[in-house]
């Protein structure tokens, strides 16, 4: 299922050129991305601005994002959060689907309060295999909650899901993922470092490591040849006193 079929960035409109996430060269040279397949990476090295715009994509097509009301900081950017005002999102037939935004941080705050939901109505854990998120491995309660989560048809949006993952767990939500889109309910842009759900066949992957945003084939990623040439040599790469 493809719902979401483009996204503009306006940045000729941006309010100002020296904050973040406006002082990205990539969101000033990047005019438009398309969607055209179910399941979409955006990849890139920390700081490139992948999950900024996930977010702000994400908020655009009107889906909330769980975030801590109160956070100091030391500087405050007034404008880091303000990227989706710049974007325009196009639907497919015109119209916008529900759908989620997943982070592990969002997800740990869903799960207690799950659990304090459950007290009062235990059924409510029916939905996520009839079991306590909190009392399962992090790994297993994530897992419950993505096959739950994407029977529902809809677009999610998912950032760095394999950081609470081993690898047999991510080549798991790899191969749910896959299913899923298989059933052609569900659409996925996914924010990650890994190489294994990088491996999705049929999907397609941006590359945010450039002066634009621009698509890259799996094999030609730096993690893809990083990962290849570790597990082949590994001696090479470490470093011994």
């Amino acid at each position: 299922m493809i719902c979401l079929k483009q996204v503009n960035i306006h940045s000729k409109k941006f309010p100002v050129l020296n904050f973040y996430p406006f002082s990205l060269k990539i969101f000033q040279n990047t005019d438009s991305i398309k969607f055209n397949n179910a399941i979409t990476f955006f990849i890139g090295e920390n700081g490139t601005g992948k999950s900024t715009l996930l977010k702000a994509i994400a908020i655009r097509c009107g889906i909330h994002i769980w975030q801590n009301e109160f956070s100091l900081r030391y500087e405050k950017n007034p404008h880091e959060e303000d990227l989706y005002k710049y974007i325009q999102v196009n639907w497919k037939d015109g119209y916008s689907v529900p759908g989620s935004f997943f982070g592990s941080q969002i997800f740990s705050h869903f799960a207690k309060n799950l659990e304090e939901w459950a007290v009062n109505d235990e059924k409510m854990l029916d939905y996520f295999g009839g079991k306590s998120l909190i009392t399962q491995s992090h790994g297993q309660s994530l897992m419950s909650y993505f096959k739950s989560r994407y029977k529902i048809k809809g677009l999610y949006f998912l950032d760095e899901p394999e950081t609470a993952l081993s690898p047999s767990s991510t080549i798991e939500l790899l191969n749910l993922l896959i299913k899923i889109s298989h059933q052609g309910h569900a659409q996925f842009i996914i924010a990650t470092h890994s190489p294994l759900l990088m491996a999705c066949p049929g999907s397609k992957i941006y590359s945010f490591d450039n002066k634009t945003i621009e698509p890259i084939k799996y094999k030609d990623t730096i993690y893809y040849d990083i990962y290849k040439k570790f597990m082949n040599n590994p001696e090479k790469f470490i470093k011994t006193a």
